[in-house]
């Protein structure tokens, strides 16, 4: 079977990674090679059994009959023995395999930066690492546990087929070929098809992620029976190309089941005409017969190599396309891990802007104090939230640098630097665990007294400990169990856990009402104290207390002072100030 250029050389370039996840289990799968070995070799032996049955029934020996069905009998009982203890270690093999996959594909996802990941949704990062891996292991382990046995049994079979008799071995591989030839005329549209379902899902699924993120946004516009719509739609077009697949594979594999009855029957003609004419026995017939039947399963397997060689290269492909996603990101191999932190932040001559966009931020100057308190107000889109972005590194800045203590952040292990920031955000994520496990997210070795101390700090211990199972209580996907301030507070405990050096605050009170923006406020005040602060807000209220504030308006500090200093100025700052104060005014009429 000629394999075409590309596919050989693609098939190649990813096999000889993926030959990286097998070694490891190199052992196990030379037992299973030597256990199939046997297995082919038992399965051989009872055409000729058979053949010794056939043949003394003509002789009237009873012994002979007996001794031929208990060697049958033994036959079966050990092929079924070594193919349980085969297949048991198949399995193994194969869990283990996926396994490696697995950790490799999510490492490497979680390694990535931000910019993939705002790329790609999560329902089709999902679907591409289901499919994909899934793909490749049930492709190799075709390969490995169905393909290679019959090659075993194929090779013993045709030496035993030619010593019984010649003629009716080339009447039988007259047939052979012609399973081949179908296979690779239908291999064609299988890969197409199996690249087209793979984006296909992947575009349903990753719609459908966002259905249920949303389902809130979702429900308030009464959209659920349009996007179950969407979502039934996409079903039945990727299932009407499934049974399409379907017919079409089916109608191969019947041509593939006719070609092998066409040959049994040539070999039974041609056999029983044989047996007539006192050239050959009753008994080898029957045992050509049992081979004839037992060759095509392999020469049907052996043609599916094809197939399965293009499927694998496609799951292969899904696989290789995550893991050598261009990751510009990485740490230097020359980065520290960062020790000690004062919290000393300086942001020199920092633009950035997301990839063609127009600039968001337009040469940055800043300094933050150690246990400073810095808020940045301005308009949306002025770049606020950038600035906490890049001084977690999950961004680089275009022109310019971040240094904390000194260091540019670029010479510092992200992990290590992360670990030393604390984040408050407005939408604060909460999992769908207890609230303990969530205090103690960022630090999961903390004690059950220091989670509490921390949700007392954060103004959060008293309505957990009204909870069905207080710190032990599942709070659902999102934290939608608890009210908005709740999570809020819970998020604040996180922080104060984690015990931060340096503390970023997106909007952390924006979404919360009079009540709610109180505790949390009380709390953010505790948890502040001795740390580097960067406040992000656009309810100027909150950002008061603040030891300096600055105004960025497209992309650029415009003004930087205390709250008093702002407003004698009279300039941008204190015209966002008198225009919520004119909100205030006007709803308090």
């Amino acid at each position: 079977m000629q394999i075409p250029h590309e596919l050989n050389c693609n098939w190649l370039k990813h096999s000889k990674r993926a030959i990286g996840f097998i070694v490891p289990h190199k052992g196990i799968l030379s037992v299973i090679m030597l256990l199939t070995i046997i297995l082919a070799a038992l399965g051989a032996l009872e055409p000729l059994v058979m053949k010794y049955i056939f043949d003394k029934l003509g002789t009237g020996v009873m012994m002979s009959l007996l001794t031929g069905i208990l060697m049958l009998v033994g036959l079966n009982i050990a092929r079924e023995a070594v193919n349980s203890l085969s297949n048991w270690l198949a399995w193994r093999v194969r869990l283990d395999v996926n396994y490696g996959i697995l950790e490799a594909t999510v490492s490497r996802l979680h390694t990535l930066p931000v910019t993939y990941h705002r790329q790609e949704t999560v329902g089709g990062i999902m679907t591409k690492l289901d499919r994909g891996v899934n793909g490749f292991v049930g492709a190799i382990s075709d390969m490995a546990f169905n393909v290679f046995p019959g090659v075993v049994y194929l090779l013993i079979s045709l030496f035993i087929m030619f010593k019984l008799d010649a003629r009716l071995s080339f009447i039988v591989l007259f047939f052979a070929p012609l399973p081949a030839l179908i296979g690779m005329w239908a291999a064609d549209e299988q890969t197409q098809r199996e690249r087209m379902l793979v984006e296909r899902w992947t575009k349903i699924f990753s719609r459908f992620n966002e259905v249920l993120t949303g389902i809130f946004t979702v429900k308030s516009f009464a959209m659920e029976d349009a996007e179950k719509h969407r979502f039934m739609s996409g079903v039945v077009s990727a299932n009407k190309m499934v049974l399409r697949g379907v017919g079409i594979d089916t109608g191969v594999d019947a041509a593939k089941n006719i070609i092998g009855i066409l040959a049994r029957v040539s070999a039974l003609g041609a056999g029983g005409y044989f047996v007539i004419k006192g050239e050959i026995t009753a008994g080898t017939l029957v045992a050509f017969l049992g081979y004839a039947t037992g060759l095509f399963t392999p020469v049907q397997g052996l043609t599916g190599v094809y197939q399965t060689m293009r499927k694998a290269t496609v799951s292969l492909g899904i696989i290789f396309s995550i893991l050598d996603a261009h990751d510009h990101m990485s740490d230097s191999p020359k980065a520290r891990p960062v020790r000690g932190l004062r919290g000393d932040v300086c942001f020199d001559g920092v633009s950035f802007s997301y990839q063609s966009e127009r600039p968001v931020l337009n040469n940055i100057c800043l300094r933050l104090k150690p246990g400073e308190c810095v808020a940045l107000v301005g308009p949306s889109g002025a770049g606020k939230t950038t600035i906490a972005a890049l001084l977690q590194r999950l961004y680089d800045p275009e022109y310019g640098s971040i240094m904390i203590d000194g260091s540019d952040i670029r010479e510092l292990k992200q992990r290590s630097l992360r670990a030393k920031i604390g984040v408050v955000s407005q939408d604060a994520l909460l999992f769908n665990d207890t609230v303990g496990n969530n205090i103690a997210y960022g630090r999961p070795w903390a004690s059950k007294d220091e989670i509490v101390a921390a949700a007392k700090s954060a103004n959060a211990h008293d309505f957990i400990m009204r909870l069905p199972k207080a710190y032990d209580t599942v709070i659902g996907e999102r934290g939608g169990m608890i009210s908005a301030g709740e999570k809020q507070r819970v998020s604040i405990a996180r922080a104060i856990v984690k015990d931060p050096p340096i503390l970023i605050l997106d909007e952390a009170t924006s979404s919360l009402d009079a009540e709610s923006e109180l505790a949390v406020q009380q709390a953010l005040v505790r948890v502040m104290e001795g740390r580097t602060t960067l406040v992000i807000a656009h309810r100027l209220s909150t950002v008061v207390g603040a030891d300096r504030i600055l105004v960025l308006k497209d992309g650029q500090i415009i003004e930087s002072g205390s709250h008093h200093e702002l407003l004698k100025t009279g300039g941008y700052y204190a015209s966002l100030v008198e225009c919520q104060s004119r909100g205030l005014a006007i709803s308090a009429a």
